[in-house]
C-alpha cells in the first residue's frame, strides 16, 4: 500500500523546476517564500505540468495537479483541487517592478479567477482544510506592514495640502482579487460559521483592523464590506469586533491623530447601531460618549463628518433621550478659532434638534443658545449665516417660539450688535429677518428685550466713562509726582466692569 501510494505522488524533475526555499527560512518576506518560475517547460511536450511538492504540500497529499480546471476534475475530488490552487496562490510578487515575473504574475492571476467563480458557483460545504488553506492565502497576500505615512505626516506639518491624491497600491489588480475571494467566501452558504470560527478568529479580526491605514481608497471600501459581512455572519465574534474598532478610535482621538481608515470603520458601525435593540445597552450609551462624541475634536474632522454624524443621530433615533447627552457634548467640544468646524457642528446641532423632543430641549437650551448666538456675532460670515439659518427649519422655529420667554433674551444682544455693526450684507439682512420673526411672535416681548438691551448698553457705556475717569486721575497724580533718580515700574491693575 505503501509503495502504490508514493507511485501517486508527482515526480519533482530537476530540469524542468527550480528549487523554493522554505517559507520559515526567508529572511525577507516575512516568513513566506516566493516563486521564481512556475511553469517552465516539461522534458516532453505533451507531459502534464507537475509541481514542486515543497510548495504544493496539500496537494501533494491529495494527488491533484493545481493547474488543472475546475471543469475538468470529478466532483469528489474538487475540494482538493480547491485546496491546491489556492496553495499555488500563495506565491507574493513584487509588483513594483512590471516586467519582473510576468509570467507566473498572469498564472497567479488566472488561478485567482478560478477560485473566485468557483466560490461564487455555489460548491458543496467547504471543509476545513479548505477553510484553513484559504484563510492561510489570504494572510499571505493580504497582511502586511505599510510604510510610513510621509503624505499625512508632512500635510500635518503643513508641507502639503489636505486635497492630494491618495497612494493606490500597484498590487491593487491582485490583491483586489483576493478581496473579492475572501467577500465571496464569506457570504457563502457553504460556509460553516461553527467551523470557520476557527480561522477567522480574534487575530484573523485584529490583522484586517490593521488594514484600514491602507492609503488606497479602494482597499478601505472592500475592508468594509469584509467586516461587515464577518460582523454579520459570526454572531460570537461581535463583541470582539466592538471593541476592537472602539480601541482604534481611541488610539486615533487620544493618540496619533492620524488613520486613513476612520470614515469606514464609522460607516461599519453606522450599519452596527442600526441594529442594536431596545432599550440600549450601557455599553452602547458608553461607546456613544466616550468615543463618537470625542472624534468631534480631531481637526480632520472633515474627513468623516458624514459617517459621524450618521452614526449619532442613529444613536438618538433609537433613545431620543440622547439628545440633551450629545448636545452637552458638542458644546464641551465646540471649535472656537476653526470656522469650518463651527459651519459642521451647526450642522449637526440642526439634524439633532429636528428629532428633539420638548424635554430634552428645555434641559439644554440654555447653553445652546448661548453658543448660537456667538455664532450669529462671528466675523466669518458663513458661521454666522449657518447659525441664523437654523430659524428657517419648521421644528426648530416651533421649539423656539414654545421657548421665545427664554432664548429670545439671549439671543437679543448679538442680533441687535449684527444690526449695527456686521460687515456682510447677506448676515445683515438674515439678522433683520430673525428680528422680524420675533417681533412677529412676540411683540411685547421684543420691546421689552430692547429696552433690556438700551439699559444693558447705557450701563456699559457709563462705566466706559468711569474707567476713563479713573485712568485720567492716575495720570494726573503721576505728574505731580517728582522724578527720583531711582523708578521702578508699578503694574496698575484696569478696574473690572461689573
Amino acid at each position: 500500500m505503501l509503495k502504490q501510494f508514493l507511485a501517486k505522488l508527482p515526480r519533482r524533475s530537476p530540469k524542468s523546476f527550480e528549487s523554493f526555499e522554505d517559507p520559515s527560512n526567508s529572511p525577507n518576506n516575512g516568513g513566506f517564500q516566493r516563486t521564481t518560475s512556475l511553469n517552465s517547460a516539461s522534458p516532453k511536450p505533451n507531459a502534464p505540468k507537475r509541481t514542486s511538492s515543497a510548495v504544493f504540500p496539500s496537494s501533494v497529499i491529495a494527488g491533484i495537479e493545481p493547474l488543472l480546471p475546475f471543469k475538468d476534475a470529478p466532483a469528489s475530488e474538487k475540494m482538493s483541487l480547491f485546496i491546491s490552487k489556492l496553495s499555488l496562490c500563495c506565491m507574493v510578487f513584487d509588483f513594483n517592478n512590471p516586467t519582473k515575473n510576468t509570467a507566473e504574475k498572469d498564472l497567479k492571476r488566472l488561478t485567482l479567477i478560478e477560485l473566485l467563480e468557483f466560490i461564487a458557483s455555489g460548491p458543496p460545504k467547504f471543509s476545513e482544510p479548505a477553510i484553513l488553506a484559504l484563510c492561510k492565502m489570504c494572510s499571505i497576500n493580504l497582511f502586511r506592514v505599510f510604510p510610513p505615512n510621509y503624505r499625512a505626516s508632512r500635510s500635518n506639518n503643513g508641507g502639503e495640502n489636505d486635497d492630494d491624491e491618495p497612494s493606490f497600491d500597484p498590487a491593487w489588480p491582485h490583491l483586489q482579487l483576493v478581496y473579492d475571494i475572501l467577500l465571496k467566501f464569506v457570504n457563502s452558504p457553504s460556509v460553516e460559521p461553527k467551523i470557520a470560527k476557527k480561522y477567522i478568529n480574534h487575530s484573523f479580526i485584529l490583522r484586517i483592523l490593521d488594514l484600514f491605514e491602507s492609503e488606497d481608497p479602494r482597499e478601505r471600501d472592500c475592508l468594509k464590506a469584509i467586516m461587515h459581512r464577518i460582523y454579520g455572519k459570526f454572531m460570537v465574534h461581535r463583541p470582539f469586533i466592538r471593541k476592537s474598532i472602539s480601541n482604534v478610535f481611541y488610539r486615533f482621538v487620544f493618540e496619533t491623530d492620524k488613520h486613513n481608515g476612520i470614515a469606514e470603520l464609522l460607516e461599519i458601525f453606522g450599519s452596527v447601531i442600526t441594529g442594536f435593540a431596545l432599550p440600549l445597552k450601557e455599553e452602547h450609551k458608553i461607546f456613544l460618549w466616550r468615543v463618537l462624541i470625542p472624534l468631534h475634536k480631531p481637526k480632520s474632522l472633515a474627513v468623516y463628518f458624514q459617517q459621524l454624524c450618521y452614526c449619532v443621530t442613529q444613536f438618538i433615533e433609537k433613545d431620543p433621550k440622547l439628545a440633551s447627552t450629545v448636545i452637552r457634548g458638542l458644546l464641551k467640544y465646540w471649535p472656537i478659532t476653526n470656522s469650518q468646524k463651527e459651519v459642521m457642528f451647526l450642522g449637526e446641532v440642526e439634524e439633532i434638534l429636528e428629532g428633539i423632543n420638548m424635554g430634552e430641549f428645555e434641559r439644554v437650551m440654555v447653553p445652546l443658545f448661548w453658543r448660537i448666538g456667538c455664532c450669529i456675532n462671528s466675523s466669518h460670515f458663513q458661521v454666522a449665516e449657518r447659525a441664523l439659518l437654523l430659524w428657517n427649519n419648521d421644528q426648530i422655529f416651533n421649539l423656539i417660539g414654545h421657548n421665545r420667554q427664554v432664548i429670545l433674551p439671549i439671543i437679543f444682544p448679538a442680533l441687535e450688535t449684527n444690526v449695527q455693526t456686521h460687515w456682510n450684507q447677506s448676515v445683515l439682512n438674515l439678522t433683520l429677518n430673525v428680528r422680524n420673526v420675533f417681533t412677529e411672535m412676540d411683540n411685547m416681548l421684543f420691546l421689552a428685550c430692547h429696552a433690556h438691551f438700551i439699559e444693558e448698553q447705557e450701563k456699559q457705556s457709563l462705566a466706559v466713562e468711569k474707567r476713563k475717569e479713573a485712568w485720567d486721575r492716575l495720570e494726573n497724580a503721576a505728574s505731580l509726582q517728582p522724578i527720583s533718580g531711582n523708578t521702578t515700574a508699578v503694574l496698575v491693575p484696569m478696574p473690572r466692569v461689573n
